[in-house]
């Protein structure tokens, strides 16, 4: 089941199908994202009678919340993101338009300070079952997270 049918462009449709930020809509923001996998998750146990554990729901919304977050601030803005149910799973992909794949930073700077931000990628990678990283042919990358909530 697909919720956002988005292709990865630089014109991306909002959620209500409007135009995308390069027409003068607002951005794709993090509680878009989160939305759809709410949507998603609410329709197939409305279609199917299928419970969700309510703790791995709240792993997928903020997975799905800190893919979109890195993709505006590293990544040059949310070009696409799609939300797909696959079996006991949630899929969430988040595209951008940068090339430079995620890096985990140390939380300590070289003084030995703690730095603010550099948590996001670490946990998407331990909330997810599975992380895949993509370059697109128009150039940007597409991130996939696959989390469990059935």
């Amino acid at each position: 089941m697909r919720v956002n049918d988005s292709t990865d462009r630089a014109d991306v449709l909002d959620p209500q199908g409007g135009p995308g930020p390069d027409a003068g809509a607002r951005p794709c923001m993090p509680a878009d994202v989160r939305g759809a996998v709410r949507r998603a998750v609410a329709e197939r146990c409305r279609g199917g009678g299928r419970r969700y554990d309510e703790e791995a729901l709240t792993d997928a919304l903020l997975v799905a919340s800190e893919l979109a977050t890195n993709a505006i601030l590293h990544g040059g803005g949310v070009t696409a993101y799609d939300v797909d149910l696959d079996g006991h799973a949630v899929r969430v992909s988040v595209s951008d338009r940068s090339d430079r794949w995620p890096v985990t930073v140390d939380p300590l700077d070289e003084r030995g300070r703690t730095r603010t931000g550099g948590r996001g990628w670490p946990i998407v990678c331990r909330l997810a079952q599975d992380v895949r990283v993509s370059g697109l042919p128009s150039g940007g990358k597409r991130i996939t997270a696959v989390v469990p909530v059935f």
